[in-house]
């Protein structure tokens, strides 16, 4: 296993740690884990490739400041962070600072491994391009929060688009506040002016 194949497991609980080795290992996924941020960061600069896979409590430095210093020391490594409900405003300012997923526990597994992949697809020197920075954003949606930005410019509520997706309003909210942390809108009609006001392709 490569390198850019590794997701770095960062958690205080060893339980957690084990459960999403072992998860990952049944995908066949490799993994790396550590106990705190700061075991990590220890190995950080000399790594260029892989993703990065944190919980946002932890006693020793919470997730937040570590997305804050793996940017400020250049590092380019794709973080997806793992949150508890009252974490949520929490996990959406560290996809503000650099991170480019979240996930609220308890998670299901699916989502956790296709958030993984995906980062795993972003690992990696990251490729000059001359596309516009809107353009850029929406790349980073998913499918399903491209589903729910679409319900959202219909003007639909989170009930009806949970109705057609067929998914509970509670994950449409997860995934609204994930493709706005995205797309670094503060509000709805911020996101909206921002995605009808766009030049056509």
């Amino acid at each position: 296993m490569t390198e850019a194949g590794i997701v770095h497991v960062i958690d205080d609980d060893q339980a957690v740690r084990d459960s999403l080795a072992f998860l990952c290992a049944t995908a066949g996924i490799a993994t790396a884990t550590y106990a705190s941020p700061t075991r990590f960061l220890d190995q950080a600069r000399t790594l260029s490739a892989g993703c990065v896979l944190t919980d946002v409590r932890m006693p020793e430095m919470d997730g937040l400041t570590l997305v804050r210093l793996l940017r400020e020391r250049g590092s380019t490594l794709p973080i997806v962070v793992m949150t508890g409900h009252a974490d949520v405003s929490m996990a959406v300012a560290a996809m503000k600072a650099g991170a480019m997923d979240f996930l609220e526990k308890p998670f299901d597994d699916e989502m956790m491994l296709s958030a993984l992949r995906d980062a795993l697809g972003q690992a990696g020197p990251r490729r000059q391009t001359s596309e516009d920075p809107l353009q850029s954003k929406l790349g980073l949606l998913s499918e399903r929060e491209r589903q729910v930005l679409d319900g959202l410019l219909d003007g639909q509520a989170n009930k009806v688009i949970a109705q057609h997706l067929e998914i509970s309003p509670r994950t449409v909210e997860i995934y609204r506040a994930k493709l706005m942390a995205k797309m670094e809108a503060s509000s709805l009609a911020e996101l909206v002016r921002m995605v009808v006001a766009r030049p056509a392709q």
